[in-house]
């Protein structure tokens, strides 16, 4: 076998022994073993059992149909095999996950056990995942690389009923995958001892030690041990993170794939100049006119990613939306919707541009762009994986020219901007308008616009005409009978006495009461609506009615 050295941008790292000589570099870059241009230099081409992997792993990535590491993981897996605390920072899609994964499961491979004990299963590796699609992901990179051996795993994490969870950590596991709120869950609860967790790993480093996670990492790291190995993996390192990332490891190997926060070459990137009123309509009119069949989609908020799917279903585009706010039934169905073409565009927010793995995924579109440039990154990485192109297109109204101007200085390089397709309007044709033709519009009242009220003006006469047909009649007078009937219905018109009917020298005196009741008999005195009826005596009734009981 033929000893060969691999050198990175950095430093020399590592002496290897290939397996097999592959003397043509052309056809080693065609394998994928290492990017041209990077400041590699190497001479034989490297596999799998070359990096003293165990028999039960190496039959577990034969069967997936791997032959070759990628770069990170081939400088990775000798490092954590020695125990070193790892810095990784490689682009996305290039088997980060498979990079910890593998080595973490041969140095745990000797505390297997085959006993149902508890005991015999305490919590040996912690990885740690900012969201619930990426613990998914790792979780089944385990189980699939891990088949071979008895070691247990489980993964926690919120969103679903903690029950389940608690009983399998009851049960015992090596390996648990969580992400840090439900951790945190299961510590108040006591259901979970990490007292021996021997590994630590942070996958997407920068999103867990960002300022919103720091607080929970750092409640997490007081109830691990000291001695620990820690490893840190992610697409993106800014300075800031890797200055805190170096105080929680311990003299830490950084290993640095291609330029820092670069992504994958394989991905094309496009801008289209559109103000956010037009975004939709030229959505729609891109995924049609181009037959898209798999388009993922990218806004900043949770509500307009839930708007957009339903205004795409309307205008006849299968579309769901992955957020946080959706339980995590209905995440895993709208991804499963995506991946097996039941839904042609799946609207997600940046939590979801950490861990969607979907394969041969063509194409990426910002409807919005992001605020911060290293979540572009991210976003863009979900297509252009494992060697095959991507395309990422992103729509820029005129209030995100800053957002693109930040992404273009990250990633050290111009976008081009490209001309709005032709044969697009910018109008949505599927929306319907209150004044869309063949459709009468119609008033408040149901009437249709040609009888508004405009149309009732010109068909009522006018006011000035009808007041001069009331001056062309006839005056004409009250009836008799009219008259009578009107001094009859009015209460206040009292007739005033004669001046012969009362002395006014003389004093008040009551009037008999056979002139009060012929008063009122002649209507000198009419009552108001209802007749006066005589008040009822205290619980003992008028004289005449006491007089009739006796």
């Amino acid at each position: 076998m033929t000893p060969f050295t691999i050198y990175c941008q950095h430093s020399k790292l590592y002496d290897f022994r290939a397996s097999f000589d592959h003397p043509c570099r052309a056809d080693l870059q065609r394998h994928g073993a290492f990017p041209s241009g990077r400041g590699f230099s190497f001479l034989h081409e490297m596999s799998f059992g070359s990096l003293n992997l165990i028999p039960e792993l190496l039959r577990a990535v034969s069967d997936e149909g791997y032959l070759e590491p990628t770069p990170i993981q081939a400088q990775a897996i000798p490092a954590i095999l020695e125990r070193r605390d790892i810095m990784g920072c490689a682009q996305t899609g290039t088997g980060k996950t498979a990079g910890f994964t593998l080595p973490m499961l041969q140095l745990l491979a000797p505390h297997a056990s085959v006993s149902p004990s508890p005991a015999r299963h305490p919590i040996r590796a912690l990885i740690l995942t900012p969201t619930r699609e990426l613990a998914a992901q790792v979780a089944e990179s385990v189980r699939v690389y891990g088949k071979h051996l008895p070691l247990r795993s489980t993964m926690v994490y919120g969103g679903v009923d903690i029950l389940p969870q608690k009983k399998a950590l009851h049960g015992g596991v090596e390996i648990l995958i969580a992400t840090p709120g439900r951790l945190l869950d299961h510590l108040e609860q006591k259901t979970v001892n990490l007292s021996r967790v021997e590994i630590l790993v942070l996958d997407e480093a920068d999103r867990m030690l960002d300022m919103g996670f720091l607080p929970d990492i750092k409640r997490i790291l007081s109830v691990l041990p000291k001695e620990r190995q820690t490893l840190l993996f992610s697409a993106t390192f800014s300075e800031d993170i890797r200055r805190l990332a170096k105080e929680l490891l311990r003299t830490p190997t950084l290993i640095e794939i291609a330029r820092r926060n670069a992504p994958a070459e394989m991905i094309t990137h496009q801008v289209y100049e559109v103000s956010g009123t037009r975004k939709r309509a030229l959505l729609g009119h891109i995924i049609r006119t181009r037959d898209m069949k798999q388009v993922l989609v990218f806004l900043r908020m949770k509500r307009d990613a839930n708007k957009l799917a339903r205004e795409l279903v309307r205008d006849g585009i299968n579309a769901t939306a992955i957020h946080s706010d959706r339980s995590q039934g209905e995440r895993e169905q709208a991804l499963a919707d995506f991946k097996e073409g039941r839904a042609t565009v799946l609207v997600a927010t940046d939590i979801a541009a950490r861990g969607l793995d979907i394969e041969e995924l063509p194409y990426v579109i910002n409807y919005e762009l992001p605020y911060t440039p290293e979540d572009y990154v991210h976003r863009i990485g979900r297509t252009g994986r494992a060697g095959i192109a991507g395309e990422a297109i992103s729509f820029m109204a005129a209030d995100e020219a800053k957002n693109l101007a930040d992404i273009e200085k990250l990633l050290k390089r111009t976008i081009p901007r490209l001309d709005l397709p032709a044969g697009f309007d910018g109008e949505d044709r599927h929306s319907r308008s209150p004044r869309e033709p063949g459709r009468e519009a119609r008033t408040s009242r149901g009437r249709p616009a040609s009888t508004s009220r405009s149309s009732e003006r010109e068909e009522r006469p006018s006011r000035s005409a009808a007041q001069g047909e009331r001056d062309a009649r006839p005056p004409r007078g009250p009836r008799p009978a009219e008259r009578e009937h009107r001094s009859a219905t009015k209460p206040y018109a009292h007739q005033q006495p004669a001046a012969s009917d009362f002395d006014f020298s003389k004093p008040y005196e009551p009037a008999p009461a056979s002139e009060d009741k012929a008063a009122s008999d002649a209507g000198m005195l009419p009552s108001r609506g209802r007749p006066k009826r005589p008040t009822a005596a205290l619980l003992g009734g008028t004289p005449d009615h006491r007089k009739s009981h006796k």
